[in-house]
Parts: structure tokens; sequence; C-alpha cells
């Protein structure tokens, strides 16, 4: 049937890295329910960790020779290792895990010459975390430089369970927003939910950029409330 063959057609095989954090776990199950095939790449250890139904590949995210093999011309790759709960004492930390992780993805990658890659980064300029904001504007610039075609999320924080203090922020930023020389920025560095996250990071998939393309915290905001997806719900014990 048409409809059939169309559905097949829009299927992705998606790698996944960091699928077992805060993000990946979501996105995982969100791609399964649209009917992807998922490969989470983990290390030994964490498999217990990741959505049942997915083929699990054990390996070093800090050295792509342990899994760049198992990549294809046709596969997305979504990277979305980085160090948990950031903070500036751990400028070391986004240099060893969160630079070196990326830049590895990106050589596999390249090597590679896969459909797509998608890379979530921090809104840009920003006032503080300024360590993280570097690196993760290094790893703009790496993919800027590869050539390759990335769609690239610039949020600033992410809302969700166990990260739910910022809500107390939204006056202030709804007042910053109306503001003319605050509007911009508070936009910028606006909160986007981990719903809003997953359902772009769904959209990035099923929608390849050619180039780079940068969607940032209005965009965000924007491909949720289009509809794009909502969060499966994830029993906190698995």
């Amino acid at each position: 049937m048409p409809g059939s063959r169309a559905r097949e057609q829009a299927v992705k095989h998606v790698f996944v890295t960091g699928g077992t954090g805060y993000m990946g776990r979501r996105l995982i199950l969100l791609l399964q329910r649209r009917g992807h095939k998922i490969t989470a790449v983990v290390r030994e250890g964490s498999q217990w960790k990741v959505p049942g139904g997915c083929e699990v590949i054990l390996a070093d995210v800090l050295d792509r020779t342990t899994w760049e093999r198992h990549l294809r011309p046709s596969h997305t790759l979504v990277h979305l290792v980085g160090v948990p709960h950031p903070s500036p004492s751990k400028a070391l930390e986004f240099v060893d895990i969160d630079l070196r992780s990326a830049r590895e993805a990106i050589l596999a990658e390249h090597n590679a010459r896969i459909e797509l890659f998608v890379y979530v980064s921090a809104a840009q300029p920003a006032p503080v975390m300024k360590s993280y904001v570097m690196v993760r504007a290094a790893c703009e610039a790496a993919i800027r430089k590869a050539g390759l075609n990335a769609t690239v999320l610039r949020p600033w924080y992410v809302v969700g369970p166990g990260q739910w203090w910022p809500l107390a922020l939204v006056p202030f930023y709804k007042f910053a927003e109306i503001v003319p020389w605050t509007s911009d920025g508070a936009k910028r560095l606006g909160l986007v939910t981990l719903n809003e996250m997953t359902a772009a990071l769904a959209h990035a998939v099923e929608n390849p950029a050619a180039g780079m393309k940068i969607v940032d915290v209005p965009a965000i905001r924007a491909i949720a409330k289009a509809g794009s997806g909502s969060i499966p719900r994830i029993n906190p014990k698995e």
C-alpha cells in the first residue's frame, strides 16, 4: 500500500550516544513510539538503563574506534553525552568529557558519511557558565569545519523531573521578555521543558538538515507547540 511504503521510507535508524541520561532515555522511547530503529552506544555497566527494544553497543564514547564501525551512511547520529548537572566548578570535565566525546562523534560521523548529526549545544552568548558555553561553541565550530549536515539545538536550562526549581523564575522571564533592552537575551536564555526538548530532538531526526541548522530556544518551543511529540512516562527505577 502507498501509505505503508511512505511510512517505511520515513523510518530512521538512529544512533544515540548518551542514551541512558536525562534526555536520552525519553528521546529513545519517543523515537521508538514513532517507529524508528534505535541503537544506543553505552559504556559497560550502563546497559540496564537503556529502554527495551534498542540495539545496544558497549563501547567508549571517548574513543570512536570502539563503535564507529557500526555506522552506515543512512544512519542518524544523536550526540547527547555531557557532564550531568553542569556548574562552573566542572570546567575541566567539560573539556575532558563534553568536548572530547563530541569531537570523537564528529569524526565518526565524518568518516562514515552518515545522513545527519544532531547535537545539543547551549544558548550563546551567555553572561554565566562561560566555560560550559565555550566548550559547546568549540563543538559547534568543529561541526561546521567538518562540513556536516547537522542540526544543533541551543537550549539554556531544561526543566524537568528533579530540575523544577527554575520555574520560580518564570515571572522574571516574562517581564524581561517585554522590556526592549532585555527582550532578546530573555528569549535566547529562556527555559525549555524536557518535553519541548524531546519533541525538538525528534523533529530534528525526522527532518534532516542540509548544511548546519541552529535551533534556538524560541524555535524549540515552537516545534513543541506544533505537536511534534510528548514524553512517554518512565519508571524512575528503570
